[in-house]
Formats: structure tokens, sequence, C-alpha cells
């Protein structure tokens, strides 16, 4: 193997040949030995080859194998130095070997990305995500990008939260980086609903793909959540101790509601998304001769339920506006009224118990967690009101589209910024589809008339 002197030496050859440089084939050889040497050795091949590189055509494999080979060693430098100028070197080193073979680069730390060191792997994916974009057109061709996109997608069955990010801004949008969370989710396997790896699954991509939805981004999410999820609803496993997966779901799916964009089974999702609805909204109890309720005990009203179901029947609704009144047998939608008025009447009591509980508390007597979880009731509870309000209309309307809903009043009720999560395990100890850090927002407590803990007195 070379030594620095000798590669020093050879380097002084070819930089002093001038017009001649390719007449000394044996002076750039010693130099792409140099990457079988130490780390010195290694430092210095890696600035000297991409120098002489177009004056030695015939050693191109022999050059991109040389400067793939030194691509860990590369990486570890990146990682371990925050000095500048050291920082340079291994960055233009890596660059140079871009602009030579973009390709068989990318083949390369994309290599590393899934079998390299953790240190190895985090340089390399945050190397691509800031780099690449500052690459002319003519590397960055459209067989390189699909490259980037499909090799992307193979990383993205085992991320951090933070990697996850990097490779949004790699793939280069949204809509992109949306597919990639779609095919991670695999919503077209059989959905099993007792395995609560199948449940963490669905909620972790599902978490992910929100934030990218807009109006103009859509997914396959809310259909896949009607067909699959919703018929099992009650079924589903909680993937952790103590989480209401059930209204995790549901929050989910009233947020992406928003965003469904044009779907070919709408009737069919609103005919699902109405059943839940008859599932969730008791009947009134029956009545003895005496007038009073023939039962011991009122029916259980769902309120954080009902909300996330109303929220997402009417961002459905809006676009088929007449289900309701002309896609429903009258049986079924008298059936509906009638659970519909019961819940609105039940709603008003508890709104009324609700505000005399809130009445004159101010400051500090707001932020007890007593008070915390009436605000939140009360939000909910009026939410609902002016939902179904909408849907006593004729015909029915669909106007309330925009209140906040559960999940972004959890995300949004305080103003600090969030801590850093703790250090996470090894790549190894993860769910090969983590791609959440950090803790999941607070599961809700399902609202009842019966919580009496709620009840001003």
């Amino acid at each position: 193997m070379p030594t620095v002197e000798e590669l020093y030496c050879n380097y002084s050859i070819l930089a002093d040949a001038t017009q001649q440089v390719g007449q000394h084939k044996d002076a750039y050889q010693v130099i792409l030995d140099g990457v079988k040497g130490g780390t010195k050795e290694k430092q210095l091949a890696a600035q000297f080859i991409p120098k002489f590189f177009k004056h030695f055509p015939v050693l191109a494999d022999s050059v991109i194998s040389a400067q793939l080979d030194l691509l860990a060693d590369i990486l570890t430098q990146l990682l371990q130095t925050d000095d500048s100028a050291k920082f340079n070197l291994p960055n233009n080193a890596l660059l140079s070997i871009f602009k030579m073979d973009a390709k068989g680069t990318l083949g390369g730390l994309f290599s590393q990305i899934l079998q390299g060191e953790d240190i190895v792997r985090e340089r390399a994916i945050k190397f691509l995500s800031t780099k690449l974009k500052t690459l002319p057109d003519e590397v960055l061709r459209e067989e390189v990008e699909e490259l980037i996109l499909t090799e992307s997608k193979k990383d993205l069955e085992d991320v951090t939260g933070e990697e996850f990010v990097l490779f949004k801004i790699l793939s280069g949008g949204k809509q992109q980086l949306l597919e990639l969370v779609v095919d991670q989710a695999d919503l077209d396997q059989t959905f099993n609903p007792p395995d609560p790896d199948c449940a963490d699954r669905l909620l972790q991509c599902t978490r992910q793909a929100v934030p990218l939805l807009s109006k103009n981004v859509h997914s396959g999410f809310v259909t896949s959540f009607c067909e699959q999820v919703l018929p099992n609803l009650s079924a589903l496993t909680a993937p952790v101790e103590g989480l209401d997966v059930q209204l995790e779901v549901l929050k989910l799916l009233a947020e992406m509601s928003s965003f469904c964009g044009d779907m070919e089974q709408l009737e069919t999702n609103l005919r699902k998304l109405l059943d839940k609805l008859l599932e969730c909204m008791p009947l009134p109890p029956e009545e003895a001769e005496d007038g009073e309720h023939a039962g011991n005990e009122e029916p259980e009203l769902q309120f954080s339920y009902v909300e996330c179901l109303l929220h997402s029947f009417h961002q459905l609704g809006q676009k088929l506006p007449d289900f309701l009144t002309a896609k429903l047998n009258s049986e079924k939608l008298k059936d509906f009224k009638i659970r519909l008025q019961y819940f609105a009447r039940g709603l008003q009591v508890y709104i009324r118990q609700l505000r005399l509980a809130l009445q004159g508390k101010t400051g500090e007597a707001l932020k007890t967690e007593e008070n915390k979880i009436k605000a939140v009731a009360l939000k909910t509870t009026n939410n609902i009101h002016v939902l179904i309000k909408d849907l006593f209309h004729i015909p029915p309307s669909y106007q309330s589209t925009k209140v906040e809903i559960g999940q972004k009043r959890a995300n949004t009720a305080s103003c600090s910024p969030p801590k850093k999560p703790p250090a996470g395990p090894k790549r190894d100890a993860r769910k090969t589809y983590n791609l959440l850090v950090g803790s999941t927002a607070a599961t809700w407590a399902t609202l009842t008339m019966r919580e009496r803990s709620l009840q001003g007195k």
C-alpha cells in the first residue's frame, strides 16, 4: 500500500505534468491504491482521485470502485468532526464521486443506510437530504430521481421520526412521500384487528400521513378506513396499555376526511360511517307505564366517538348532499333521526352542566386537570351540537365542516415547545414500521353522561 509520502510524490508528478497528465497512468494508479491504506492515506486518496479523474477515462471503472470503497470512511469522517475545514474535505470528496457516477454513488449510499453502522447510516441520510438538491440537473437525471424514490421506499421500513423528515426532503414532495407511507402501511393486506402490531402499524403510518394531506394531496386512507377498519373497530387491540385505540382511529379518520378528494366509493363509505354512527348513538330507552324508564340506567352517550364520526360524515356528505334523502331507505333514515334527537337532548343537558361547572372560573382555577377536562368536554359537545343541527335542516346541510376536532385540540393545547424525547433504541430493537419518535398524543377519555367527575355540583 502507498504511504502518505508516496501519495504526495505521485500527486506532484500529476500536478506538474500539466498537459501530459494522461501519460502518467502509473502515478494515478498509486493514488487509487491509497483507498486500501490507513485513515490518512484514504483521506488523501479521496482528495486526489477526483482532481485527475478526467485525464484517465480508461480507468473509470477502477476510479468509481475506489471511491465507493471510501464511502463508509468518508461518512464516518463527516459525522465525527464539527470543524468546518475538516468537514469540507470528505464532504467535497463525496460530492465529487456523485458527479462522476450518480447512480453508482447512490447505490453505495443506500447500501450504507440499509446495512451500515448507525453513525454511518445517520450521516448518509443527512448528506442525501441536504446535498442532493445542490447538484446540477445533468447529474440528477430522471433515472437518478427514480432510483432515489425506489431506494427510499426500502429504507422507510426502518426509520426514526427524524430520519423520516429527512426522507421527506429527499423524496422531493408531499405526494411522493405520502405514496411511500401508503406503501409502508400496506393497506391492501388483510386487516387483522386482534393483532396489536396491525393496529400499531395503522396508527403509526396514518399519523405520518395526516400532516402531508392537503387540498391538492390525497390518499386512499379514508376509503381503507371505511372499508376495513370501521366494521372491525370494536375488535381492535391496542398496541400499548391504556390507549383507547378506537378513539385514536376515529380521530385520525376525522382529520383525513377533510382531504379525501374525489373517491369512487363515496356512497359506500358514507354507509359505513352511518352504520358506525348508529352503533354509537343509542335509541331512547323504553318507558314503563308509570312514565319512568324501564331500564335501571340511562344509555351511555359516547361524545368523543360521535364527534369524530359526525365530522367525517359531514366531510364526505358534502360531496353527496342527497345521500340521506335520496340514497337511504325511509326506515333507516327514521331510525337515524330518532337517535339524533335523543342524543341531542342528552347533549343539551350535559352542555348546561358543563357550563355551570365552569361558570365564574378564571386563571389558575381553569388550569386544574378537572377543569381542563371539562373545557375539552364542552368544546366537544358544542361541536356535536353544531353538526347535528346541520343534519336537521331540510334538506340536510353540510356547512359546519370546519369544526376543530379533538385530535387537533390535543395537539395545539400547549404553546410550549415539546421537550426533546430521549434517544431511542438501536435500529435492531425497533419495529420495522416505527416511523415516529417521542410520545403519542395523550389519550382522550371517552365522554359519557355518567362521568360524575365532570359534572358540577
